[in-house]
């Protein structure tokens, strides 16, 4: 027997042995630290599909079937491009953008920006109270018992919980985004055709569809959205050596919720459109209409996905807001903090969520006109929040060696100008025609 032969093969077993342990480690510390990253720029992202934004991809896909799909794609780029400055501002700077504003800007635009923002989302907070409402009342259950149960919920959430806790629960709210796939696979479309109009764009010269893209164009991207997502990461404590990851987390949530965006279209251009029911005006008249068309469980995955989303935006908006006012002006802020050390921030996310939900316990209230309000004050707010975000980016004392190159300067003030001749648009159509598309 050759024992040199065995020994050997021995020794190369158990040397394969190790280095498969070492990979197996390295991988799971590359995990872990991924781990550690991601959250707020897949939370951020996916939130962004909520009420508002859900009502107006239903309506694009009722009015115009799967013609309005190739919009998706540059809005992906739009969606990635504005909030990567921000993820990159939050860690190379270690602050908030409101946080930024005042040191960079002084407290007058400051204020003026937090005095803004605080009415807007305050509107924005009861547009998702009431689609809490309508998606519950489609299950049998009353407003007066679903709003208050929610409110108290959301509120319990953000009192007692971590920042780490309160993420778990926020990214496996993401998850249930997935049942507006289900409903779009129950709904059988043709792939074929949706493919093909994801990437060839086709124009349809009316004044509706214009308006249809605007508004899908002006839900996608909040002002809401920047101060949150760069709070995010310089609450996690995220590092200019974990930018890679934070970029990456910012591209993984641009991408899964425009693909959102893209099943909501699909199912309802194969059900709500093919049969000519082009005058859907909220995600729960789909979710009825699909019934019929195809089957319970695609009316009822698309319904429960609604109030998902709803219940997701309620709770993310005051957050977001109570933590920029604070930021914004001085005061302690953060899910981290007990409510003794910041009670200014946790009195606020109270307020918001009080007031955002009584106000849809109010007997024939005007909520449409509450929802223009939003919509018309997020118009206003949006090109000041991007030319303050752009104008901090470029800062080199600030941001050093990661200031905007030309290319991405470029991307980023097309897009910006974009948004901002979209969102003007959106805000004149808003104020002076009726049966405009709601967005979000």
């Amino acid at each position: 027997m050759n024992w040199n032969f065995l020994t050997s093969a021995f020794e190369g077993v158990q040397t394969r042995g190790e280095n498969l342990q070492l990979k197996i480690r390295g991988l799971r510390r590359r995990l872990t630290l991924l781990l550690a990253v991601v959250g707020p720029g897949l939370i951020t992202s996916n939130v962004d599909n909520d009420a508002g934004g859900i009502a107006t991809y239903t309506q694009s896909g009722a009015q115009y079937g799967y013609a309005l799909l190739w919009s998706l794609i540059p809005m992906t780029i739009a969606l990635y491009v504005t909030e990567e400055m921000c993820a990159r501002m939050g860690v190379i700077t270690g602050k908030g953008l409101s946080d930024l504003i005042r040191e960079e800007f002084g407290f007058r635009p400051t204020f003026f920006v937090m005095v803004t923002g605080f009415f807007v989302d305050l509107a924005n907070v009861v547009a998702e109270f009431a689609g809490v409402a309508a998606s519950m009342e489609m299950f049998h259950v009353s407003r007066y018992i679903a709003v208050p149960i929610a409110a108290i919920l959301v509120w319990f959430l953000v009192l007692r919980g971590t920042y780490k806790q309160v993420e778990i629960i926020f990214l496996i709210a993401c998850g249930f985004y997935v049942t507006y796939i289900i409903s779009a696979i129950l709904a059988k479309p043709d792939w074929l055709m949706a493919a093909e109009h994801t990437v060839i764009p086709n124009f349809h010269f009316e004044s509706g569809y214009f308006l249809t893209l605007t508004a899908l164009v002006g839900t996608t991207i909040a002002p809401w959205q920047f101060f949150y997502l760069q709070a995010g990461f310089v609450e996690k404590k995220v590092g200019p050596r974990q930018y890679p990851k934070a970029r990456a987390d910012v591209l993984v949530g641009s991408i899964s919720c425009m693909v959102i965006v893209f099943f909501i279209i699909v199912a309802t251009a194969a059900t709500l459109n093919a049969k000519g029911l082009v005058n859907i005006s909220d995600a729960v008249q789909a979710a009825q209409a699909l019934i019929p068309l195809a089957g319970k469980w695609a009316g009822y995955t698309f319904a429960f996905g609604f109030l998902n989303a709803s219940l997701f935006a309620a709770t993310i908006l005051p957050l977001s807001t109570a933590h920029v006012i604070c930021e914004g002006l001085g005061f302690e802020a953060g899910i981290d903090h007990k409510f003794k050390d910041a009670k200014i921030f946790y009195s606020l996310y109270t307020l918001l969520i009080v007031v955002g939900a009584g106000i849809i316990l109010i007997p024939h209230v005007p909520l449409w006109k509450i929802f223009i309000f939003s919509q018309v004050g997020n118009g206003i707010w949006l090109p000041i929040v991007v030319i303050f975000i752009l104008l901090l980016v470029n800062r080199r004392d600030l941001m050093g060696e990661h200031v905007n190159s030309l290319a991405f300067n470029i991307v980023a003030w097309v897009t910006a100008i974009a948004m901002i001749i979209l969102t003007l648009v959106l805000v004149y159509t808003s104020l002076f025609q009726t049966g405009a598309p709601p967005t979000g």
